[in-house]
């Protein structure tokens, strides 16, 4: 899962990126209104947390923006204003959730969760396919009833995989989702996580859909 976080606060971005990163999520960080903006408007993101006072463009227009340009991603607004009008604008502009400051990184975490599993047509937070149970709220895998041990980039593709068990996930959707848009991506990386996803997972989990890219199918 690939996260866009726009916060001028490098200091309380830092600190975000991390604990996501640890949870294992990709994470792109933009300290202004402008960047943030062009970042959700041109790349694939599972969901973005924006903050709203923003220099060069504040976080409304910028949602705004979004949503009129048809961009549908998961949008947490974190930020200071806590009055009733602040959250019923950013909702207007249409936020899928809104969270104050101070805050817990660990309720950040929570939700950006539930909103990427929600997006992506899940009610449930158990998601499961064949053998395969995951977690989608707490952000754990089993296999055949005991704990699956992934690396960070297994865990990213295998949960995008998940949420969209039985349908064809592009190659092209796989690398945006993987990776930070710094990253020095290989030509073959995400052939070589899937092999070892295989070899965890068993190899008839995950079919290759030649010229296409990967679905995850618990077979018939």
């Amino acid at each position: 899962m690939r996260v866009l976080l726009v916060e001028d606060d490098e200091t309380l971005a830092a600190g975000i990126a991390r604990a996501l990163r640890a949870e294992n999520f990709a994470v792109d960080v933009a300290v202004n209104g402008e960047d943030g903006g062009h970042l959700g408007a041109t790349e694939l993101y599972d969901a973005a947390v924006l903050d709203l006072g923003l220099p060069l463009r504040d976080g409304l227009s910028v949602l705004r923006d979004w949503r009129a340009a048809g961009r549908d991603l998961p949008v947490l607004i974190l930020t200071a204003r806590d009055g009733w009008s602040e959250k019923v604008a950013g909702f207007k502009a249409g936020a899928d959730d809104y969270l104050v400051k101070p805050f817990r990184v660990e309720e950040v975490i929570m939700r950006l969760r539930a909103l990427v599993r929600r997006a992506a047509g899940h009610a449930a937070a158990l998601v499961t396919c064949g053998p395969l149970v995951f977690d989608a709220q707490l952000g754990t895998f089993e296999l055949d009833g005991l704990p699956l041990k992934l690396t960070a980039f297994e865990w990213r593709v295998l949960s995008t995989l998940m949420l969209r068990r039985e349908v064809v996930v592009e190659r092209t959707d796989l690398i945006e989702r993987v990776y930070e848009g710094d990253a020095d991506v290989d030509s073959n990386s995400v052939e070589v996580i899937i092999g070892r996803l295989r070899r965890k997972i068993g190899a008839t989990l995950i079919e290759t859909v030649r010229g296409r890219g990967y679905r995850l199918t618990a077979g018939t």
